[in-house]
């Protein structure tokens, strides 16, 4: 078996080698065990360091009942039952994870990848695969994790050979090999020349081929075609003797399943990154995500794969059923998600003495999720909520400083407008920070150092992590969790040609089921209407209008095509990553972008003078000196900062925005 310091030579060249050792060596006697063959997978993805669980809502018909879902504890519990019920039936279990481990609160601010190692080396997981980011850090930071965990990570179609820090690291696999005896599994170096009456299972990754475009410190990690590696892979694996295949990805449930159609012979797929809830909630009024274990037919016309994904941030766990003839072929995949439930409710989002239920009312709620196969009450795994909050929660509640202000009710965050039973405005969350980073960067002092008056801001759905639940909302909530990527602001010249592109083509490449909706953009001091003409393929901008009046007193203009605008956007959009690509082609040439930070307590500008492309990477060239965010005197999270003051200043009793600033209408 190879790892993952492979290069595309180097692997074909071992692959040429095992066709002819296979052809040269005497064929081996027939597995006279063979037989069929039921494999169980468990699976979570974007857990995102959701280490607490959720508060959350759902519907009784017309009641909406407050509670809160997951939290690592509570999916181990999941997974242990799970466990618990392969052993007792002797039956082979996988538990897998979809990627995306990193990043998403405040234990990964404070702990960078430590806390994630140690919480997820407790839950037994097999294999994960490679997640965006993994990559938030430095390679440094990410070969430690992997030193660190009790499992593997997957990407078949990468290459680390040039990476300094992670050329030697042998926990990044193309794949691994697993031996069943029933319910007794064994993690094989290497394919066994000769049956010896076990099930072998091969599970390889697929990490994004854009990486580098999306995750800009991937460091000198080259990256490959999906497809490509895909199949490969399968070839290389079924070159050993296997027959039962799964792909573990990070890649979003849409390429996933334009992968299944691409490529013969996987028979599952279990994904990540696109964050989709697969199966039927609107039981629970929280929408549709698309079919759990949907079989897409490969290009063979002979084959299918069975595709499952399982939300985000630690809510839910999918479990499906694999069924295989003694010929090693799929017949059968079943199953679904299961969102993870506390037993408190509420009848209000203020979650106090006065609105918990009643005896005969939680009665009626327990009865109710009873009845229901997508929701189930879950205790959290003792020992796991004690170690968490022993050893890493007391830094955590101190890391959160002082309030800046309080929800009188809880603000929900979407992706995209429609996801999640919320309406075609989408996000509560999004528009308020983008109105609070327009705000900050349009004062006369900010004004002063870029030399331009901002005009309105521009924020992708994904770079917010939370909603913002009701009560106290302390600056840690915004700088850790809600804003955690430490991000600097940018301001940057565009028409307003590029503006309705912009959003054009990036509210296009969401609309497909399944697809990476984090690039959704919202508008802060700016609102447009998008209306889909074609589903699930393009819309067009239909209305744009820039206000030119205040918050509690707009006054709306039409947007000119050939006007020119100055927009507040944080620095990775900014510089065009994550499909923001008119922003990189806008600066290609040359830039009259202003980058602005922290240096030594005092806010200052860093002039842009073009962005260049090398490899699949964007980089900032600047004009003078660059921003050097890891130095400590340099403060860059201005995009946090940014929301902050305006809590603190002009926003402290927190409520959704007035007006809406986003309309997406689906076609029917």
């Amino acid at each position: 078996m190879i790892d993952g310091k492979y290069t595309q030579k180097r692997w074909f060249w071992i692959l040429a080698l095992g066709w002819i050792l296979t052809a040269c060596a005497p064929a081996p006697e027939p597995d006279v065990s063979a037989e069929p063959f039921t494999l169980t997978i468990a699976h979570i993805n974007d857990t995102h360091s959701a280490f607490d669980p959720v508060r959350a809502r759902f519907w009784l018909q017309d009641e909406v009942i407050y509670n809160e879902f997951g939290g690592h504890p509570r999916l181990l519990e999941r997974a242990e039952s799970y466990r618990a019920i392969a052993e007792r039936e002797n039956q082979p279990l996988l538990f897998l994870h979809g990627g995306d481990a990193w990043q998403g609160s405040a234990y990964f601010k404070l702990n960078e990848g430590r806390m994630n190692a140690d919480i997820l080396s407790r839950m037994g997981i097999d294999a994960m695969a490679l997640g965006n980011h993994e990559f938030d850090l430095n390679n440094r930071l990410l070969n430690a994790f992997l030193d660190t965990i009790n499992f593997p990570v997957l990407a078949a179609n990468i290459d680390t050979s040039a990476d300094a820090d992670l050329r030697d690291q042998q926990n990044l696999k193309p794949y691994v090999i697993f031996a069943f005896d029933g319910f007794e599994k064994e993690r094989l170096e290497q394919a066994p020349l000769y049956p010896d009456g076990r099930q072998l299972v091969g599970v390889f990754g697929i990490a994004l081929d854009d990486m580098p475009n999306i995750s800009p410190n991937t460091g000198d990690v080259v990256f490959f075609d999906m497809v490509e590696s895909a199949q490969a892979t399968v070839d290389e694996l079924t070159a050993l003797g296997i027959d039962k295949i799964i792909a573990v990805t990070h890649v979003g449930h849409a390429v996933d399943v334009d992968i299944a159609s691409r490529v013969n012979g996987i028979d599952a797929i279990v994904g990540g990154h696109s964050h989709t809830l697969l199966g039927d909630f609107s039981n629970l009024n929280l929408g549709h995500g698309g079919e759990y274990a949907a079989r897409v037919m490969n290009p063979d016309g002979a084959q299918w794969t069975c595709v499952v994904q399982a939300g985000e941030y630690a809510q839910a766990i999918g479990r499906v059923h694999l069924t295989f003839n003694a010929e090693g072929q799929l017949e059968a995949c079943e199953g679904g998600n299961t969102l993870l439930s506390n037993d408190t409710f509420y009848s209000e989002n203020q979650r106090t003495d006065e609105t918990r239920l009643d005896a005969i009312d939680h009665e009626r709620v327990v009865d109710f999720i009873e009845q229901q196969a997508n929701i189930a009450i879950v205790s959290e795994h003792a020992d796991l909520r004690a170690h968490i909050d022993s050893v890493y929660k007391p830094a955590v509640e101190a890391a959160y400083g002082e309030v800046i202000g309080m929800a009188a009710q809880g603000l929900r965050h979407v992706r995209r407008p429609g996801d999640g039973a919320s309406d075609e405005h989408g996000s509560e969350v999004a528009p308020l920070v983008a109105y609070a980073q327009y705000w900050w960067a349009a004062r006369d002092e900010v004004a002063e150092l870029t030399g331009m008056s901002v005009d309105f801001s521009l924020v992708g759905a994904g770079g917010i992590r939370m909603s913002i639940p009701e009560g106290e909302v302390r600056e840690g909530d915004i700088t850790l969790e809600l804003l955690p990527f430490s991000n600097f602001l940018a301001v940057v010249p565009l028409t307003g040609a590029e503006v309705v592109r912009l959003l054009t083509d990036v509210i296009n490449e969401t609309l497909p089921e399944g697809s990476h909706a984090g690039k959704f953009p919202y508008g802060g001091n700016l609102r447009f209407a998008f209306d889909e003409l074609d589903p699930g393929v393009r819309g067009a901008i239909t209305q744009i209008e820039v206000n030119r009046g205040t918050l509690a007193d707009p006054q709306w203009e039409p947007l000119e095509r050939d006007g020119t605008y100055h927009v507040v956007m944080n620095s990775y959009n900014a510089t065009g990553n994550d499909g923001w690509t008119i922003l990189y082609e806008s600066q290609r040439e040359s830039s009259g972008r202003v980058d602005l930070a922290y240096v030594d307590g005092e806010l200052r500008a860093f002039p842009v003078e073009r962005i260049v492309s090398s490899d699949g990477r964007l980089r900032v060239v600047y004009a003078d000196e660059e921003i050097a965010c890891d130095r400590e005197a340099v403060i860059c999270n201005t995009d946090a900062i940014a929301v902050v003051e305006f809590i603190r200043q002009q926003w402290d009793t927190i409520t959704p925005l007035p007006d809406p600033t986003v309309t997406l209408r689906r076609a029917e």
